[in-house]
């Protein structure tokens, strides 16, 4: 028969705390704490860039203000505004056109090179996708210098063309309302349609080329392939830029706004809300407006986002 030692009555407490499966709970809740100051230098920059200035523009927004320091409260009276404010309309108006040019131009053009330049019979498919690629890189700065002296009255590269095909060759561009917006979205496509192809390629090469050899023996032609193998293959993708297309568009400023010597173009037709929400916060010293102008903007851009992204679950969900 085994003899079990004895524990003394004092050491009782003691020995029943370490026997207990929670014993080493107070040394775990302590190293708990290490991942939260690892975070701690991220937390504290996005609290200081970004938590911080959200919350100080949302305050801004029920102020009318003149500098950073006289402010007076007005409520909803900045909002109100907004719904009469003519030059607004007209910068929404032009953004949507904006924005839309920007779907159905940008979005089919980059789909169209990606698929010709993933075949893998195509000569020097890398220097072109490098070619097409590299616009994007110079930036919305350099892109708007570049295309200032390319639609220049007459002696600009677009308007020798043009009269090299027996065009009228003194078009222009940047002084004439109804044609600002088209220079703005030719440009606008230069530099979008390459970034855009880099992410349907990347989604075509994941597709199974499987699909594509069991659709050709079925007899698919090149449409029915397209439409029932590579769609379908690339859905997430093109969900993802229709999503960032649009998020881009709405926040366009810099490529405007230098196209147009850092002016709104004649007769606001290179007014978009970006620009206006600088005319108001940074030149005329309206920073409440401004925030009322932003919030607007972010409120808008987030609701058609969910909106194209709801539509797009609900059409692969009927396609299957």
């Amino acid at each position: 028969m085994a003899i079990v030692p004895s524990i003394p009555d004092e050491q009782a407490p003691a020995a029943a705390a370490a026997a207990s499966p929670g014993a080493r709970r107070p040394r775990r809740e302590r190293s708990s704490v290490w991942p939260y100051l690892f975070l701690s230098p991220f937390l504290a920059v996005f609290a200081v860039f970004g938590l911080i200035p959200v919350v100080q523009s949302l305050v801004l927004s029920f102020h009318v203000t003149s500098g950073p320091s006289a402010m007076e409260f007005v409520g909803l009276a900045n909002f109100a505004f907004l719904l009469e404010d003519p030059d607004f309309h007209t910068a929404v108006i032009n953004t949507i056109v904006f924005t839309a040019a920007s779907l159905l131009i940008q979005i089919p053009l980059g789909l169209a090179l990606a698929v010709l330049l993933n075949e893998p019979s195509l000569r020097f498919r890398n220097l072109f996708r490098f070619a097409f690629f590299v616009p994007h890189l110079v930036g919305a700065a350099f892109a708007a210098v570049l295309f200032t002296q390319v639609l220049a009255p007459r002696f600009g590269l677009m308007n020798r063309a043009l009269g090299a095909i027996g065009l009228p060759d003194d078009t222009r561009w940047l002084q004439n309302a109804d044609l600002v917006m088209p220079a703005v979205i030719l440009v606008a496509t230069w530099l979008g349609t390459g970034f855009n192809m880099i992410y349907f390629l990347a989604a075509l090469q994941s597709v199974d080329r499987s699909l594509y050899e069991a659709a050709t023996v079925d007899g698919a032609g090149s449409f029915a392939r397209f439409r029932n193998v590579t769609l379908p293959g690339i859905r997430p993708v093109l969900i993802f830029v229709i999503v960032i297309t649009t998020i881009f568009s709405f926040r366009v400023f810099e490529l405007p706004w230098l196209l147009n010597g850092g002016m709104p173009g004649p007769d606001n037709s290179g007014l978009f809300i970006i620009t206006y929400l600088y005319q108001n916060g940074f030149i005329l010293g309206d920073l409440g407006y401004a925030s009322a102008i932003g919030w607007v903007l972010t409120i808008g851009v987030v609701a058609l986002a969910l909106v194209q992204i709801r539509i797009s679950r609900t059409t692969a969900e009927g396609a299957s």
